[in-house]
């Protein structure tokens, strides 16, 4: 286990780089809070999940030229702290993920660990705080930053701002393609009644994938849904196809 990456399980395999501080490593829990808003309410789980991997735009667009990214957090605590700090309401939709390849029955194709690269490390925290403040990068710090991603990465891990004990997670799009999801919870605040309900993705501790939850979906009065047109798409028939597969090899 890493003694620096708070989001990763017990055993997770760990390997670093030679040089720079850039790690293969397997079995971690991710968290991601967003504010619930009315148009969540129909939308399928793959349906939100995937709303979370957006294109970079504004500042950040600059260090992640046509990229889609994503941010997550080491604990449901940082993930919800993060969003305070953006002024979010009390009402909220918290993503739990876990990185496919370390669950007992994976459902795709891709079986490699994260690449993650320490911010802290290298000046590459100091650089994406330069850029949430818009300040223009120097020479040295844009040739850091071609290294790093020359290495094919799916992930940056910084320090959280708003909870000293927290870590974030900054996801490239081939990152984001190796996570599925544990579990996605709403909450509504005390205002509006404070009820809450999850839809269960994945069960025991070897992440066993419910593959049908993807097609589930939040109603008014925070009740669950079958979307029954989800089972005919794509992503359910490849996620159940390589859940099959890995199965089989266990009996």
């Amino acid at each position: 286990m890493s003694d620096f990456l708070k989001a990763q399980n017990y055993d997770g395999l760990l390997i670093k780089h030679e040089d720079l501080p850039i790690y293969a490593v397997e079995v971690f829990d991710f968290f991601r809070c967003v504010e619930f808003k009315e148009e969540f309410y129909g939308l399928t789980v793959s349906e939100l999940f995937w709303g979370n991997l957006r294109k970079s735009n504004g500042r950040y667009s600059k260090l992640f030229k046509g990229q889609k990214v994503s941010y997550w957090s080491s604990s449901p605590k940082v993930a919800q702290k993060e969003i305070k700090r953006h002024r979010s309401g009390n009402n909220i939709l918290t993503f739990w993920a876990y990185d496919d390849c370390s669950s007992t029955f994976p459902t795709s194709l891709i079986k490699d660990p994260l690449i993650i690269v320490d911010g802290r490390k290298n000046g590459i925290q100091e650089i994406i705080k330069k850029v949430e403040s818009d300040i223009t990068l120097n020479e040295s710090e844009e040739q850091i930053m071609k290294d790093i991603f020359s290495y094919k990465i799916d992930a940056i891990v910084y320090d959280s701002e708003a909870c000293s004990e927290g870590e974030n997670y900054l996801f490239l799009e081939s990152g984001f393609a190796k996570l599925s999801l544990r579990e996605v919870r709403l909450r509504f605040g005390k205002k509006d009644g404070g009820a809450h309900n999850k839809i269960i993705c994945a069960i025991n501790s070897d992440y066993s994938p419910c593959l049908e939850s993807y097609g589930k979906y939040f109603q008014k009065k925070i009740r669950i849904k079958m979307k029954e047109e989800y089972l005919n798409s794509l992503e359910y028939k490849f996620r159940k196809k390589f859940y099959e597969l890995n199965l089989k090899k266990f009996k």
